[in-house]
């Protein structure tokens, strides 16, 4: 096994910088698939490595570094505060470091609401950026593929396929889940342009600068769960276990800097399979990564009662289809 400094030193060679400015070397927590290790140099400068296990995940996982580094250029692209690519690599990836510390409780109301309307501009310009195709651009499913339909039925499938083999705790029989997917399926025609998606902004993921005094959003990170698809389905980890409907300040941004979003029918039907989709991941990835007793029972408690919600809007919304 190699041991995490002489990779380091390795690493940092490769993207061009003097190994032996390498000063500390610090494992981040808080993830739950790669290894993360902050790198401090001799200068001040921080930098971040990023590992991919050995073990496999689920279906979707596969080569999830390769997304990351697709998401930094498109943030880069949007003008979106963001790591930086030093080294891209299939199963590392070297990064600059952003500055802040993960979105807490410690903000007042009137703090939370400024970044909560900052954050909204910014998901708005992420959502300008396009791609070449709709799907994982990182190939774990297979090509890009032409239209959303085909991309997010295949994401589907996968996740359900996913938990079929390891078997997590659902609120229903994986067969069951899909037949009560699939009459939404059509809705997903209305997408025709393939946005970038980071899909996993939860506060962890959302840094905020208070170097200034005031707060700010210093960085958008841990992109690897990004895809090319239907900006809507952003909507589900920013409002992660909750209902993004609620959130005037996010959405007043997200308006003012271009977004549109109006929640009808069609976009209620897509969101609700987009909740699924995060929450049938969310469920099944405790079983392959051995999360222990305590993450399998709020699994159970906070996010399989999530995934039947989203199921049973979507019998409601097409009931009479």
């Amino acid at each position: 096994m190699t041991d995490s400094w002489t990779r380091a030193r390795r690493v940092l060679r490769a993207a061009g910088i003097p190994p032996d400015h390498l000063a500390h070397l610090t494992p981040l927590t808080g993830g739950t698939y790669n290894t993360v290790e902050e790198l401090r140099l001799t200068d001040g400068d921080r930098h971040i490595l990023k590992v991919a296990p050995d073990a496999e995940g689920l279906r979707h996982e596969r080569r999830l570094l390769v997304s990351e580094a697709e998401f930094c250029a498109g943030a880069a692209r949007a003008d979106v505060p963001a790591p930086l690519v030093l080294l891209p690599g299939d199963g590392l990836l070297l990064l600059t470091a952003c500055p802040g510390a993960p979105w807490d409780d410690s903000l007042t109301e009137a703090e939370r609401a400024d970044l909560r309307g900052e954050l909204g501009r910014q998901v708005a310009r992420l959502h300008r950026v396009t791609g070449p195709g709709f799907g994982y651009p990182s190939g774990a499913l297979g090509p890009l593929a032409p239209d959303w339909r085909t991309a997010f039925t295949t994401m589907l499938a996968a996740v359900l396929a996913d938990a079929r083999d390891h078997r997590p705790e659902l609120p229903f029989p994986v067969g069951d889940i899909a037949a009560r997917l699939a009459p939404a399926h059509d809705a997903l025609d209305a997408v025709a342009v393939p946005c970038l998606v980071h899909f996993d902004l939860w506060p962890g993921n959302i840094l905020v600068d208070r170097a200034t005094g005031t707060p700010r959003i210093g960085g958008l990170i841990d992109g690897e769960r990004m895809f090319w698809g239907d900006p809507l389905a952003d909507f589900v980890s920013l409002a992660l276990l909750g209902d993004i409907r609620k959130d005037d300040a996010f959405l007043a941004g997200y308006r003012e800097a271009g977004g549109r979003v109006a929640f009808d029918a069609g976009e209620r039907l897509r969101l609700a399979l987009y909740r699924a989709y995060l929450y049938l991941i969310m469920l099944t990835e405790v079983v392959p990564r051995g999360l222990g007793a305590d993450r399998v029972r709020w699994a159970r408690q906070a996010v399989a009662p999530e995934l039947a919600d989203a199921l049973d809007e979507i019998d409601e919304l097409t009931s009479g289809s």
